[in-house]
């Protein structure tokens, strides 16, 4: 589905890149982490990366006008959390969803000059039903249930839809957005995308809005999985045992080969015209490395993937990077 591209010009893109590594409900103990970085070419210089232990954190950031003065010319923000969902999922809402919903959803693909409006659609009629993301869990579990019960047999297998850009990628498939439990993915698009929206950032092939507030999807897995294959580079537990102690040694190697390969701009999927390799300190080195949930890392990923569409928009490419085929309900992850 062609959708209008960003108005935003070559000459007029913002500097900052952001790279965000989210959670629906951040707190001191697990934050958001927001890296911050510059391209100069083909290098991607981290400046630093802050944690944010609120929403309200991340909403001054995003908000026009802000304080901070390394955000005060525009940012670009890859950040890691859907900006969309199954499409059969939306229809499903268009035809049998429960209150209003129908409704609220029936519209326009487009404004008169070609901007999209259905991704906004969607997330301002899902908070206006479901309030909260407790209610929008409800809402998911519900399908098949206390509406359109008749869903198995016109939409059978699993609930859990994916997009088309979550299977897109050969070898690693992102989690359904529709998942509510364990990595509660379809969380982090309720929250997340309304404040993108309200923040009135430009959202390439879904939304048009400020010229200097530019935000893509992206999926730090992607990245990790071209070049770690499917080791592991995450730890959440202490580990207790000589087994355990081993492969936590094991996965710091893994985060070390991950920012080695980065360093090196070893990664395809960011080579385009030029390869993308990052530039940071030793000290900021030791403080990604020593993060074992592996957040700041997740963060910087998110960083090259920004990087990687900035300059594909220097190039010329009026959707960043973007297929001109994607789906503006669903969205599609960054190099994907």
């Amino acid at each position: 589905m062609l959708s209008a591209p960003s108005a935003t010009t070559p000459s007029a893109l913002p500097a900052t890149l952001l790279g965000l590594d989210f959670s629906c409900a951040p707190s001191a103990r697990k934050p958001l982490t927001l890296a911050w970085g510059r391209r100069a070419g083909g290098v991607v210089r981290l400046d630093r990366v802050d944690e944010l232990a609120t929403l309200a954190a991340l909403e001054a950031v995003l908000a026009p006008g802000v304080n901070n003065a390394s955000a005060a010319s525009g940012f670009i923000a890859a950040c890691d959390f859907p900006f969309g969902l199954p499409r059969p999922f939306v229809q499903a809402l268009q035809r049998h969803g429960p209150g209003t919903l129908p409704a609220d959803l029936d519209g326009p693909a487009c404004d008169a000059a070609g901007a999209p409006l259905e991704a906004e659609r969607l997330v301002r009629a899902l908070h206006r039903h479901c309030v909260d993301r407790a209610g929008f869990q409800r809402l998911i579990d519900g399908w098949g249930d206390t509406w359109q019960a008749d869903r198995a047999a016109t939409q059978p297998g699993s609930k859990l839809l994916h997009r088309a850009t979550d299977q897109a990628m050969p070898g690693v498939s992102s989690t359904s957005p529709l998942q509510t439990r364990y990595v509660p993915v379809g969380k982090m698009y309720f929250e997340g995308m309304r404040r993108l929206v309200d923040a009135d950032c430009t959202l390439p092939g879904l939304r048009a809005g400020r010229a200097d507030a530019i935000a893509l999807e992206a999926y730090p897995g992607l990245l990790a999985f071209e070049l770690l294959g499917r080791r592991s580079y995450k730890s959440d537990a202490k580990a207790s045992t000589p087994a355990e102690m081993s492969a936590q040694q094991a996965r710091l190697i893994a985060r070390m080969d991950l920012l080695n390969a980065l360093e090196q701009g070893r990664s395809q999927r960011l080579a385009g015209a030029q390869g993308l390799r990052l530039q940071l300190s030793a000290a900021q080195r030791d403080h990604l490395l020593s993060d074992p949930k592996g957040d700041r890392l997740d963060a910087v990923l998110c960083l090259m993937q920004a990087a990687w569409a900035q300059g594909q928009r220097e190039q010329g490419n009026t959707l960043w990077g973007l297929p001109p085929t994607l789906d503006p309900v669903e969205g599609w992850i960054l190099s994907a």
